[in-house]
């Protein structure tokens, strides 16, 4: 049996702030487990909710030398879902409100983790063949092992995998500071390893030093091999493109089912939502305030609100878009000038615009149960789970053509019948509403090619079970069998 550890910053149900912590804590479960053992570690936050922290099961601890210090290393145990996660515990560097907090101090914090990490599994006997890091929270890993890790035997036939989630995010601070944090000789802080434009970035080493880098959607493996997508490591995807793979990520089909959700007033399916699902919009327009009207054309935006998102092309045509029979619904946090904006349009067309400045779970599954259809007009996006989401609840996506949104959203042919959303290529905010205005017109005038659309894009398989396949082909590879 091939035993596989996954090593992240967050994962649910215990620490989550954005979809890393829905794949590390999802796909471990769609795994074969007949012929794959899948364990996760992650730290053990102080802000992970109490329940769940009263049911990890202590399994040992040890010291280990760290900036000159002997630092405690709790490991903690919890079965959740048939899957064992470990926890590793040390209130000095875990004891915050959230799993992210201070810049400068995250890098030391999971330089220790991941140091902590390694260290741990011959103390719970636990030899893996691969570890799989996630991010540059546990980038370091792979350098770890082709270092002081690599003399014992111990570790010394375990790969590494380095899946990217969003490139752009790197862990990147001064040479000395992150050898320091690194503890790792001068020799690793060359161009051609852990150095970049002259600082240290945590990320570039795992992706020098990981038998496999995946990241989570075909387009983004291809895009960030460019300028523009790349983040200033473009040169070194290009270089290592024999061991870079594209892998999309899924969403939980249990979790995320309008038939069963607990969260909507009415449940339905790809047979029934055209007569059930106008139930839930105006369950939603009534609770928001909205003019309720069952047949107003409703779209939805569940998301962070920041530039990667795509929020400028909507600020530049809101004006125009509310002239339209139509609602937005708004949900999410993020910048403050995103957010107020929203909120001024919300004050501005009060049965049009709907701005919900914060994030609930609840609020989101009624979105997406509600809407007609969902926007998603990002600059760039890795893989994206929310437009997977809205397929699954026939919220037809409408989005640009980047990353993960190509790969899942396939383009209405109104000629052909096909399609499962609606998209647009350039970066422009005209050619957003012109898109947005097609789908009314489709939605309006031609309700049955409409139904069939919606039912195309319910009736499409973004599970995990398709990726954990993928991952399973990716482990044999760089394991040789």
């Amino acid at each position: 049996m091939k035993k596989i550890l996954f090593v992240a910053s967050e994962a649910v149900p215990f620490a989550k702030t954005g979809g890393l912590a829905d794949v590390v804590g999802s796909l471990p479960k769609y795994f074969n487990k007949e012929f794959i053992d899948v364990r996760v570690m992650i730290p053990k936050y102080l802000c992970i909710d109490e329940p769940l922290r009263n049911q990890m099961t202590y399994k040992n601890h040890f010291y280990m030398d760290y900036l000159d210090q002997s630092r405690y290393v709790g490991i903690l145990q919890y079965v959740y879902e048939g899957i064992t996660f470990y926890f590793i515990d040390n209130e000095g560097y875990f004891n915050g409100s959230r799993p992210y907090g201070d810049g400068f101090y995250d890098l030391e914090k999971f330089c220790f983790f991941s140091r902590a990490a390694l260290s741990s599994l011959p103390v719970i006997g636990f030899q893996p063949d691969v570890i799989h890091c996630h991010d540059w929270q546990t980038a370091l890993i792979p350098v770890l092992l082709k270092d002081r890790f690599h003399e014992g035997e111990f570790f010394r036939s375990i790969k590494s995998v380095l899946t990217i989630h969003n490139l752009k995010f790197q862990g990147v601070w001064d040479l000395k500071t992150i050898q320091r944090l690194t503890c790792l000789p001068d020799y690793y802080f060359t161009p051609d390893k852990l150095e970049a434009y002259k600082d240290g970035n945590l990320l570039k080493g795992g992706i020098v030093y990981g038998d496999a880098i995946t990241t989570v959607s075909d387009t983004y493996a291809q895009e960030i091999k460019l300028p523009f997508y790349g983040e200033g490591l473009d040169g070194l995807m290009r270089a290592r493109e024999g061991s870079l793979r594209g892998i999309l990520n899924g969403i939980d089909y249990e979790e995320f089912n309008p038939e069963t959700d607990t969260y909507i007033v009415q449940n339905y399916h790809a047979g029934n939502f055209a007569d059930k699902k106008g139930e839930n919009k105006l369950a939603l327009q009534k609770e928001l305030g909205l003019c309720q009207d069952e047949k107003m054309f409703m779209v939805g935006v569940v998301s962070r609100l920041t530039d990667q998102k795509g929020l400028d092309l909507i600020q530049c045509v809101i004006d125009e878009l509310c002239q339209d029979h139509i609602q937005l619904v708004i949900l999410g946090t993020g910048e403050e000038r995103y957010e107020n904006m929203f909120r001024h349009y919300a004050w501005k067309y009060p049965d049009k615009v709907s701005a919900n400045i914060y994030y609930s779970e609840a609020m989101s599954h009624k979105v997406y149960a509600a809407c007609d259809a969902f926007l998603m007009p990002s600059l760039f996006e890795p893989c994206g789970l929310s437009q997977l989401m809205a397929l699954r609840y026939g919220a037809v996506p409408i989005v640009r053509e980047t990353g993960g949104l190509k790969d899942t959203v396939e383009p209405y042919n109104e000629y052909e019948n096909s399609g499962t959303g609606f998209s647009f290529s350039n970066y422009n905010a005209h050619e957003m509403l012109d898109m947005i205005r097609y789908a009314q017109r489709v939605y309006y005038d031609k309700k049955k090619e409409w139904n069939m659309l919606t039912h195309r894009a319910m009736k499409k398989d973004y599970s995990w079970k398709a990726s954990a396949r993928k991952y399973e082909e990716l482990y044999d590879w760089i394991t040789g069998c």
